[in-house]
C-alpha cells in the first residue's frame, strides 16, 4: 500500500518543493561560513550522530556501545593520578585565596608543574605525561570541581594556548617548544580576539607581512581578554598575512597562525583585566609592534590560520563538558549535604516537593552533561573526525546545566547560599564565562544549525538530480518515506536492538524523534531555501532541539551499559535515563511544532518589532505608570 501511495506523495507539493531547494554550498552567517566542512558535490560519508539527525537519519556507529578506550595500562595510569590529584586540590589549593588574591600563588603553580598538570597530553617523550582525551576528561573532571579559576590557567596554556603546535606544528616546532611548555617552564596562550573582533573571528586586523628578506614575518596588533596573556610565553597569534589567490593570481588577505615568543622582542602585554569571576587566572591585553616571527613559526599553511583556530577550539569543547560535570558533581554534594541537614517547619528539608524537585533536576542536568563529555572524548580517541557539532552542543549544554545547578544550590542554602563565606557565589560568577569565550552559546547554536542544515541540503540538492535522472529507487524510496510521515507511521528504524531491553521506551521515543527531525529540517530549506540563514529565531529552536536529541543519545548508551554490566548504580540510571529522554522529548517536540505553527511565528514576529523598537528608541519606549 505504502509502495502505490509513494508515486502521489512525489508528484505534488513535496516533489516541487524539492526541486526548488537552494540552499548555498557555505552559508554566510560567520561562523558556518568558514567551517568549509563538506564538499560542494555529493555528500561525504560521516558518521556523526548528530549532523545525520538532520537527515532525518540514525546514525549509532558512534554511539553503541558506549566507547571504552582505556587500555589496562592507561587506567593503571589514572589509578596513581586520580588519587594525588584529588587531595592536592582539597587539602593544598585553596580557591577562595586565589580568588581573593586575584591570581594563582607561586606555590601553587610549582606544585602543579611538579604534578606534571601543564602538559597532560603532551608525549612523554617531550616532557609530558602523555594522556589521551578521556584520561584528560578525568582529571580536569576534578579540578573543575575545586577551582574553575585555575581550571582556566591550565585550559588557555594547554587546551588551546599550545595546542595548535600539537595538531598542526611541524617535528620541528614541537621539539622545540612542547618540552618547555608541558613542564610550564614556559607557559602558552591563545591571541584570536580583537577589539573589533569577537564572535566575528575573520575580522581581525592584525597583521603578518613578510619582510623583503623572506626570513620572518612582520607582525602588529593587539589582543584583548587573553587568558594567561600577562604571564605566557609562548602564544598561538592569528593575523592577517596577503597570499596570492591561485585561481586569479590577486593577493588577498587571509588568516595566518603563527607561533610568537615575548623573547622575539615588541611582545607586550596589559595589566590583568578586573573580572566578574575565574579571578585566579590572568587576562590581560597583548600587545606586538614590528615582531619579528620566523618563517619556520608560522603554524599550519599560510592563510589557513581560520581553520587551524577553529580546529583548535572544536578539539578542546570535550574538557569543558567534563571539567564543568565535575563542577555540578561538587555543588550537588553541597546541596545534599543541606538538604538532610538543614530543619525548616521541623522537617530536613530533603523531605519538600520543591527540594526533590531542585536535587533531581541537579541531578539529570549533571548525568547528561557526563555522558556527553565522556561519549566525545572516547570517540575522538577511537579516530572519529566529524565531531564539530557533538562537541558545540557539549559545550553550550554543559555551560548552561553547570549554571542551573549553581543557581539552583544557592537557592537551597537561601541567605547563606548569597553570603562569600559559604562559597557558593565564587563559583556562580565564576561559571558565567564559559557561556560565552571559546565560542559563545549563540553563535555556537547558529553553528549547529546552518552546519547540519548545510549538510541536508546537500543532500536534498542530490535528490533533486535523481528526481531528474528518473533514478526510480530513490524516487520510490523517498515517496514511501514521505507517505510514512503523512500517515504517522515512523520512518527511522528502532534502535530498541542496540539499548538495554528496560530501556525500549526512550529508544523508541529517540527514533521517532530524529524522524520528526530531519522532516522539520527538510520543511525549513524547502520553505526559506538560503534566506534560512536570517531565520535566527527558527534556527535557535531547532538547535535546542538538536542538543535535547544528543542529550537522548549520549544517556541512553551510557545506561544501556550500565544495566548490561550491572553497575551498583544501573536501577539509578535507568530512572534517570528514562526522566531525562521524557522530558528532552517532549521539549523537542515542541521546538519542532513551533517552526511552523501560526502562533508561535506570530511570536516572532511580535518579537523581532518589540526589539526594533527598544532598539530605535535608545531603551524602554513605554511610558512611566505614574508619568512622572
Amino acid at each position: 500500500m505504502l509502495s502505490k501511495c509513494a508515486g502521489l506523495a512525489l508528484s505534488g507539493g513535496i516533489k516541487q518543493g524539492i526541486r526548488n531547494v537552494s540552499l548555498p554550498a557555505v552559508t554566510v552567517v560567520s561562523v558556518a561560513r568558514q567551517h568549509r566542512l563538506y564538499s560542494n558535490g555529493r555528500h561525504q560519508e560521516n558518521k556523526s550522530f548528530v549532523m545525520n539527525s538532520f537527515l532525518g537519519q540514525m546514525e549509532t556507529s558512534e554511539l553503541f556501545p558506549y566507547p571504552e578506550v582505556l587500555n589496562e595500562e592507561q587506567r593503571e595510569t589514572m589509578n596513581v593520578l586520580v588519587g594525588p590529584t584529588t587531595k592536592f586540590f582539597a587539602e593544598v589549593n585553596d580557591a577562595a585565596r586565589n580568588d581573593s588574591e586575584e591570581r594563582v600563588p607561586p606555590e601553587i603553580m610549582n606544585d602543579l608543574k611538579e604534578l606534571g598538570a601543564f602538559g597532560l597530553q603532551v608525549p612523554t617523550e617531550m616532557n609530558g605525561v602523555g594522556l589521551i582525551n578521556t584520561q584528560y576528561a578525568r582529571l580536569v573532571e576534578i579540578v573543575g570541581g575545586f577551582d574553575l579559576g585555575i581550571g582556566i590557567c591550565l585550559g588557555a596554556h594547554q587546551s588551546i594556548g599550545f595546542k595548535g603546535i600539537l595538531l598542526f606544528g611541524t617535528d620541528e616546532q614541537k621539539a622545540k617548544y612542547l618540552p618547555q611548555v608541558a613542564t610550564g617552564e614556559k607557559i602558552a596562550a591563545f591571541c584570536l580576539t580583537e577589539p573589533s573582533s569577537g564572535s566575528d573571528a575573520s575580522s581581525i586586523r592584525s597583521r603578518a607581512v613578510l619582510s623583503d628578506d623572506g626570513k620572518h614575518y612582520i607582525l602588529n596588533g593587539s589582543k584583548i581578554w587573553i587568558s594567561n596573556g600577562g604571564i605566557a610565553d609562548v602564544f598561538t597569534v592569528f593575523a592577517q598575512t596577503p597570499v596570492k589567490d591561485p585561481k586569479s593570481g590577486e593577493m588577498k588577505d587571509k588568516i595566518s597562525a603563527f607561533v610568537v615568543e615575548r623573547g622575539f622582542g615588541g611582545v607586550k602585554s596589559g595589566p590583568p583585566e578586573k573580572k566578574m569571576g575565574i579571578k585566579a587566572s590572568n587576562t590581560a591585553e597583548v600587545h606586538f609592534e614590528d615582531v619579528k616571527v620566523p618563517v619556520e613559526n608560522l603554524l599550519g599553511s599560510e592563510g589557513e590560520g581560520f581553520k587551524v583556530a577553529m580546529n583548535i577550539l572544536n578539539n578542546g569543547r570535550f574538557g569543558m563538558a567534563a571539567a564543568l560535570s565535575g563542577t555540578m558533581k561538587k555543588l550537588i554534594e553541597r546541596a545534599v549535604e543541606h538538604a538532610t541537614t538543614r530543619v525548616q517547619f521541623g522537617s530536613k528539608l530533603e523531605v519538600f516537593g520543591v527540594v526533590q524537585e531542585k536535587i533531581a533536576r541537579m541531578a539529570l542536568l549533571q548525568y547528561a552533561t557526563e555522558s556527553m563529555a565522556y561519549l566525545l572524548s572516547g570517540n575522538m580517541d577511537k579516530g572519529s573526525t566529524e565531531f564539530q557539532l557533538e562537541a558545540a552542543i557539549s559545550k553550550i549544554y554543559s555551560s548552561e546545566a553547570a549554571w542551573e545547578v549553581a543557581d539552583e544550590c544557592i537557592q537551597l542554602y537561601g541567605g547563606m547560599g548569597f553570603m562569600s563565606e559559604c562559597g557558593l557565589e565564587r563559583i556562580l560568577r565564576d561559571l558565567r564565562i564559559f557561556r560565552i569565550f571559546e565560542g559563545s552559546n549563540d553563535i555556537l547554536r547558529l553553528f549547529v544549525s546552518l552546519t547540519g542544515l548545510q549538510y541536508a541540503g546537500t543532500k536534498l540538492r542530490e535528490l533533486q538530480k535523481d528526481l531528474k535522472g528518473m533514478n526510480l529507487g530513490v524516487i520510490m524510496a523517498e515517496g514511501v518515506k514521505r507517505t510514512k510521515r503523512m500517515v504517522g507511521v515512523k520512518t527511522v528504524p528502532s534502535i530498541s536492538n542496540e539499548t538495554h531491553a528496560k530501556l525500549a521506551v526512550p529508544a523508541d521515543q529517540l527514533s521517532q524523534l530524529v524522524g520528526d527531525f530531519g522532516a522539520a529540517c527538510e520543511q525549513l530549506l524547502v520553505k526559506y531555501r538560503k534566506d534560512i540563514i536570517h531565520e535566527q529565531f527558527l534556527l535557535k529552536r531547532l538547535a535546542d532541539a538538536s542538543m535535547d536529541l544528543y542529550g537522548m543519545a549520549a544517556v541512553l548508551t551510557r545506561a544501556s551499559r550500565s544495566l548490561s554490566r550491572g553497575v551498583p548504580s544501573a536501577q539509578h540510571e535507568l530512572v534517570l535515563t528514562t526522566a531525562f529522554c521524557q522530558q528532552a522529548s517532549s521539549r523537542a517536540h515542541r521546538n519542532l511544532a513551533s517552526l511552523t505553527a501560526g502562533k508561535d511565528l506570530s511570536i516572532d514576529r511580535s518579537m523581532a518589532s518589540i526589539a526594533k523598537d527598544v532598539l530605535g528608541n535608545g531603551g524602554v519606549v513605554t511610558t512611566h505608570p505614574l508619568d512622572l
